[in-house]
């Protein structure tokens, strides 16, 4: 896969230039963008991704504009969802797009790439919809989080 042990599935220096996209994204609206790897095969990913919303607490945003970027290691899927509040202005074509343009990149071993491109096109459509308020606040942590 990546010559990684699914649990480092990201270097060091990857998961730096990762999170610094998140933060450059969030920078300019009050939107939240989470990354979450899973390590085992979960069937119905969407749906997953889904219950994952709640579960990592992002339905608990202010203006519920939290976005969830969900990787699956094992075989290398991936989900994107947005929470009800950016999920009615976007609707489920751009996030198919998101999708479709970070897959095309996973399919070329492009991980890290095709999820900063993700985050970026996501940052930018969030802005239109919810610029940077004054008093905004990171609501969710921008590190990279995992589970089995």
């Amino acid at each position: 896969m990546h010559g990684k042990s699914p649990s480092r599935f990201f270097s060091k220096a990857e998961e730096a230039r990762i999170v610094a996209a998140i933060q450059a994204a969030e920078q300019e609206t009050s939107g939240e963008i989470r990354i979450h790897l899973l390590r085992s095969d979960q069937g119905d990913l969407l749906n997953y991704a889904q219950q994952l919303l709640e579960k990592l607490g992002i339905t608990r945003t202010r203006d519920r504009n939290g976005v969830l970027f969900l990787m699956e290691l094992k075989s290398q899927r991936f989900a994107v969802v947005g929470d009800r509040g950016i999920h009615e202005k976007v609707g489920q074509e751009f996030w198919d797009s998101i999708r479709d343009r970070v897959l095309e990149r996973f399919r070329h071993g492009e991980f890290e790439q095709g999820l900063i491109e993700g985050i970026q096109a996501c940052g930018d459509k969030m802005k239109e919809f919810f610029p940077l308020q004054a008093d905004d606040e990171n609501e969710l942590t921008n590190q990279i989080t995992e589970s089995s």
